[in-house]
């Protein structure tokens, strides 16, 4: 469904992404991990078309070349990203931001009511917020409102960005275990990229260990998970 070819991206005369090629089959989680300044976050935000890249670079969508393509076309081809530090609408409400995830959609407005129940209904805690403004939900609920925005664009592949910063160990079981469902029940495609190492390898098929801009290792989740170099550098030890 995704693939990367020798992505480079820099800013200015620093680059921090080095030809680094990834793969995500439809119907899988796959994460990246890595410590801050990886290049984590900037992968992601080249695949979603908000940063340019080099020349040489290519980045193939279901099929579609959309290395070059603008970030609105991107998500009518069916890709959203919840980012990182979520960046909801804080003066709308908790319905009006998720109905600007369905901004793209707005003819088919059956199909959006159908997936804003569906959203409140993963999310009870949205719907009994649904009349409050975005800035006073509690951060646990600014992420759920972040990951339902994106839902409601209806996309084939999901990336979502450090999903569990800043929040309660509670709040981040929960939100793994939605992401998880979310791929098990609508075999919605994810890219996770997360600092929390042990949390997205336990709920990712595949996973890429990005350092310094370069993919230094990749295998399946399980097998990085009780790797001993992966667990000393990125899971605090044995």
């Amino acid at each position: 469904m995704l693939q990367l070819n020798n992505v480079q991206v820099a800013y200015g005369n620093i680059e921090v992404l080095h030809k680094i090629s990834i793969e995500v089959k439809k119907g899988e989680i796959v994460t990246i991990i890595g410590a801050n300044g990886a290049g984590k976050t900037t992968a992601l935000r080249s695949v979603a078309g908000l940063l340019p890249k080099k020349k040489g670079s290519q980045i193939l969508f279901d099929g579609i070349d959309i290395t070059n393509m603008g970030a609105e076309k991107i998500v009518a081809e069916g890709m959203a990203l919840s980012p990182e530090g979520r960046h909801i609408f804080p003066e709308l409400t908790v319905e009006d931001n998720l109905e600007m995830g369905a901004y793209l959609r707005h003819k088919d407005k059956a199909g959006v009511a159908k997936d804003m129940k569906e959203v409140f209904e993963m999310f009870p805690r949205l719907e009994e917020r649904r009349r409050q403004l975005g800035k006073t939900l509690s951060g646990g609920e600014q992420q759920m409102l972040a990951i339902a925005r994106a839902l409601m664009s209806s996309p084939k592949l999901l990336m979502l960005d450090e999903p569990s910063t800043g929040l309660a160990p509670l709040v981040i079981k929960e939100i793994f275990r939605i992401v998880k469902k979310l791929n098990q029940t609508r075999g919605l495609t994810v890219l996770l990229v997360e600092q929390n190492a042990k949390m997205a390898l336990g709920v990712a098929d595949r996973g890429y260990v990005l350092k310094n801009g370069e993919i230094v290792k990749s295998d399946t989740g399980e097998n990085l998970l009780n790797d001993d170099s992966i667990r000393a550098a990125y899971l605090g030890g044995r």
